[in-house]
């Protein structure tokens, strides 16, 4: 089968759109977002009513701006590419915030329709995040600040992304059982149905299958897509400076 050439630039495309997408498909499915997805929307859903411009994706690429400046405390470092991760963050935020409006009133009423809806966001999820990382483009700040606390503290970089994820974890459950006042609602037999503040089975089930779907997505990817550069010089730039 002949590979899609000089395809790297439409890879981070694939990966904007596809991520955004399965985020907002999984967010309707009402079963529990991502541990990484869940603090935007439990903020968001904190915010919100004090003012619209809180949007889910709008929260999102505020909290990748304040973990970049965590980042940056961290190693002590400041490199202005790291604002281009932050700039991904912000065009994800919006096209994330264009899913959500399109599927504005879409809902899934039966438990298997539900977990159905949650798996298909999972593999969409999953395949953006295996285009992203096979293009030369910037990707998010969740990935940069993996990356550079392992690198710079000399860490593997596997144990970190899962220290990482389950902080975010760790973050998204505290959030939700604290912030809105309502902890004593929280019934745990309900999470195999529905979320509480973005969070419930499907947030761990995301969680324990997030790794597996990239890989498989990976090996699809790299059958169809040589994801060499279209723009030579952009490529040249991005890894000169």
């Amino acid at each position: 089968m002949k590979k899609l050439n000089r395809s790297a630039e439409l890879l981070w495309i694939f990966g904007v759109v596809f991520v955004s997408l399965g985020v907002c498909i999984c967010s309707k499915a009402d079963l529990g977002v991502s541990m990484i997805a869940a603090p935007a929307f439990i903020v968001s859903e904190l915010l919100s009513p004090i003012s619209a411009f809180f949007s889910v994706g709008v929260t999102e690429y505020l909290i990748q701006g304040v973990l970049l400046i965590i980042l940056c405390i961290l190693i002590r470092k400041f490199n202005w590419r790291f604002l281009l991760a932050f700039l991904v963050g912000i065009i994800y935020g919006y096209t994330l915030n264009l899913f959500l409006w399109l599927f504005r009133d879409v809902t899934f009423e039966q438990a298997w329709l539900r977990w159905l809806m949650l798996l298909v966001g999972d593999i969409i999820t999953g395949f953006g995040v295996a285009c992203f990382f096979r293009t030369y483009m910037p990707l998010q700040v969740y990935e940069l600040f993996v990356s550079k606390l392992s690198e710079t503290f000399k860490l593997n970089i596997n144990r970190v992304k899962w220290i990482f994820d389950l902080s975010l974890l760790v973050l998204s459950l505290t959030m939700a059982l604290t912030l809105f006042g309502d902890a004593g609602d929280f019934n745990l037999s309900s999470i195999t149905h529905t979320s509480f503040h973005s969070i419930g089975l499907g947030t761990f089930v995301t969680t324990a299958i997030n790794s597996p779907i990239i890989t498989f997505s990976g090996k699809i990817i790299d059958r169809l897509f040589s994801p060499t550069p279209l723009f030579l010089k952009l490529n040249r730039f991005l890894k000169k400076n």
